[in-house]
């Protein structure tokens, strides 16, 4: 009987592979790496994306066309990095953060990467940010990348697409936690709030969405995309 490999051995093939694309597809950036370096020194938790997902990120937002783009999680701005390059000279990009130290880490990791000027990090609860957008009449975002407390989902679902047009991507990060989202009595509160989010997006006819699962050096998760196919 041939034995199952273990958990630890598949991340290891995951990361195997993930390597390969990377040197396939996504050369070394030096800002990039400069980005984690300073991050880690900051000791912020290493959770940021993959340079493979943070690719697929700046993929979609070239492909929408995007010209301005919101993010809901900042952490040290590695994210923020891969979108903001998708931008033309004029886009620009708002990135939410709650905690101030993560906020000025990411300040000095995007004006590194040349986005100072078409990039702003607001510091506050992310919930409270997306009201005080959508009061303002702030114009629609063309993508939103969701990627902080799971919890909050279904809120930054709600704020995302009142700051949305016709034709706005809603990316969210971290909607398959290791398989854990499709047991439907997990006590666990990161859980629930994907879940809440994923009830609200397929029951809203404004949304066409899917999701997909991941694997790689960042373990096993996945994400999910809603396309804004009517007006909010």
């Amino acid at each position: 009987m041939t034995q199952r490999p273990s958990p630890a051995d598949d991340l290891a093939r995951w990361t195997t592979v993930d390597r390969y694309y990377e040197d396939a597809l996504a050369p070394e950036d030096p800002v990039l790496e400069e980005t984690l370096r300073t991050s880690h020194a900051a000791g912020l938790p290493e959770i940021q994306v993959s340079p493979l997902q943070g690719r697929l990120l700046h993929l979609l937002a070239r492909a929408v066309g995007a010209r301005r783009i919101l993010e809901v999680g900042t952490l040290g701005g590695y994210s923020a990095i891969w979108l903001g390059r998708a931008l033309p000279p004029d886009g620009r990009l708002l990135s939410l953060e709650l905690e101030p130290r993560h906020a000025e880490v990411a300040r000095a990791n995007l004006a590194r990467a040349g986005l100072a000027e078409r990039a702003e990090v607001r510091v506050g609860p992310a919930a409270e940010s997306l009201t005080a957008l959508r009061r303002a009449s702030t114009p629609a975002f063309d993508v939103v990348f969701i990627d902080a407390d799971k919890v909050g989902y279904p809120e930054y679902l709600e704020g995302a697409i009142a700051l949305s047009r016709r034709g706005t991507l809603i990316v969210a990060d971290n909607v398959v936690r290791r398989g854990d989202v499709a047991d439907a009595s997990s006590s666990d509160a990161q859980v629930q709030g994907v879940r809440r989010m994923n009830e609200r997006i397929a029951h809203d006819p404004r949304l066409f969405a899917t999701a997909i699962q991941t694997v790689g050096s960042k373990g096993y998760d996945g994400f999910s995309a809603a396309l804004v196919v009517a007006d909010p």
